[in-house]
Order: structure tokens, then C-alpha cells, then sequence
């Protein structure tokens, strides 16, 4: 029988994106992943999306594991994970938990790292932060960032940045998702079937997104290209800017950071 590799405590909708990204890259085979997922329903699903992955409702012994459960749950999680035998390396997952909240419920000298993912990793895109405990070494980082970047892009920061994180990134899709509302509301306004506009505003979302991110240029500049002098999109622009649009998203980024931070306290 193989070695468990990792076990995913919480079959949710992250843990399920974690262990489906690992699998897909092959990073392990089925049988070295295991799940602890409490609700039988969920707990079938992943038995029939993953054959040969093992779901059980309670932890067993691993070489890492991954805590992907509510934050009101993780340390009950941990507590169990504690009883099935000494940890190894952890990377906990849920939101506003600090470091000091899970090394108090694994025990000394226990190798944790705290992360900020976000829901595009759900398509293999996300984007995570990690930052470590105090016995997490370099190949405790490693390991966590060869995890999180099964579904996408990880950087290193300190616990305390992780606020901002959340404000940044783990909020930040709900931004994007409320622009796309708004420019097919306002596609629809100016007359065109709610399907096409729903499909012009998806498509011009992804393109320019990928345009920023492939571009050896900056947001600015791009913009500024967009931008003929006397134009159509200058005179967007004026619109936006006249309703403090830019203000708006630092204020929101601000306001879940800050909230970020009440819920971590």
C-alpha cells in the first residue's frame, strides 16, 4: 500500500480543487492522497469524481496535510489530527486563522504554514499567498507552494501582509465578478441581447487579463493605448473617473482588509 502523501481535511469546494489540480499534475498518484470529508454526500461525490482516493471521516497518520475546513472547524480539525498521531507538516487554508490560533492546537514544534487562496483555483487559476510559522523551514515552504501551485500561482509574504491579501486577492474575485455585472447591465442598456453582452464582457474580462498578464507593459500604459485623445474611451474613462470608480476599489480593498484583520483578533 502506498504512503499517504496528503491528506485534505475538507472535501469543500477548495479542498476538492486541491486534490483534483495534484491529481491532474501528478503530483500524486490516487492512492497517496486521502480526504477526511464528514458530510456522506460530499464524501460519494469525491469517491466517484476520484476513483482510488480514500474518503474517510477522520484523519489518519500522513506525511502533510492540508487544512481546508470553516474557520470555525479548524481547530477541532487539529485537535484530531493530533490524536491520529504526530502531524508532520501542515498548511492551513482558512480564512482568518492566524499562525499562533493553529500552533497552539497542533503542538510545538510543528511545522505549519498559513495560506490565502482564492476561488479561481477552482479552474486551475488561482492565486495564493503563504507565509510561515515559526518551525516552518525552507522545505516546509516548498512543499507548500508545490500544493497551492497545482491550481496556480503562489508568493511568499509575513503573517501580517496576509490581511491585505485577503483584501487584495481573496476578495478580489468578487470585484471582477461585479464589474462583469455591471458592463452587461450596461451592454444591455445600450441595446444589445442580454447573450451577447454577456459574452462580449466575459471575453473582453479574460482577453485583458491576459493581455496584462503576458504585456511587458503596466495597467497604465495599457490603458493609455486603449485611449485615443477626443475618443470613445476617453470619454468612458471621464465618466468613471468622475464617479470615483478608482477610490471606490481602494476603499474596498481597505474595507476587507480591515475586516480581515477584526476576524483574526
Amino acid at each position: 500500500m502506498a504512503t499517504t502523501r496528503l491528506q485534505i481535511i475538507g472535501g469543500g469546494k477548495m479542498g476538492g480543487a486541491l486534490l483534483a489540480g495534484l491529481l491532474r499534475q501528478g503530483w500524486a498518484t490516487p492512492d497517496e492522497v486521502r480526504v477526511v470529508e464528514r458530510l456522506p454526500a460530499r464524501a460519494e461525490e469525491l469517491r466517484a469524481e476520484h476513483p482510488g482516493v480514500t474518503v474517510d471521516d477522520a484523519p489518519a497518520p500522513a506525511e502533510g496535510h492540508v487544512i481546508a475546513v470553516k474557520p470555525g472547524d479548524v481547530e477541532d480539525a487539529c485537535r484530531a489530527l493530533v490524536a491520529a498521531g504526530p502531524p508532520g507538516r501542515v498548511l492551513s487554508i482558512a480564512a482568518g486563522v492566524t499562525l499562533a490560533r493553529l500552533q497552539t492546537a497542533l503542538g510545538p514544534g510543528t511545522p505549519v504554514v498559513r495560506a490565502m487562496p482564492n476561488t479561481p483555483a477552482l479552474v486551475g487559476a488561482g492565486v495564493a499567498a503563504v507565509a510561515p510559522g515559526e518551525a516552518a523551514g525552507e522545505a516546509d515552504l516548498a512543499w507548500a507552494e508545490e500544493v497551492l501551485g497545482a491550481v496556480g500561482t503562489v508568493v511568499r509574504v509575513a503573517e501580517p501582509q496576509l490581511d491585505a491579501v485577503t483584501g487584495l486577492s481573496g476578495s478580489g474575485p468578487a470585484y471582477v465578478f461585479l464589474v462583469a455585472e455591471a458592463l452587461i447591465e450596461a451592454g444591455v442598456l445600450a441595446g444589445l441581447p442580454r447573450p451577447v453582452s454577456e459574452a462580449l464582457a466575459t471575453r473582453t474580462l479574460l482577453g485583458a487579463a491576459r493581455l496584462l498578464d503576458e504585456s511587458r507593459e503596466g495597467p497604465a500604459e495599457l490603458r493609455a493605448a486603449v485611449t485615443s485623445p477626443g475618443g470613445t474611451t476617453a470619454a468612458g474613462l471621464r465618466a468613471l473617473e468622475a464617479r470615483a470608480v478608482r477610490s471606490a476599489f481602494l476603499e474596498a480593498v481597505m474595507a476587507a482588509t480591515e475586516r480581515s484583520r477584526a476576524l483574526g483578533a
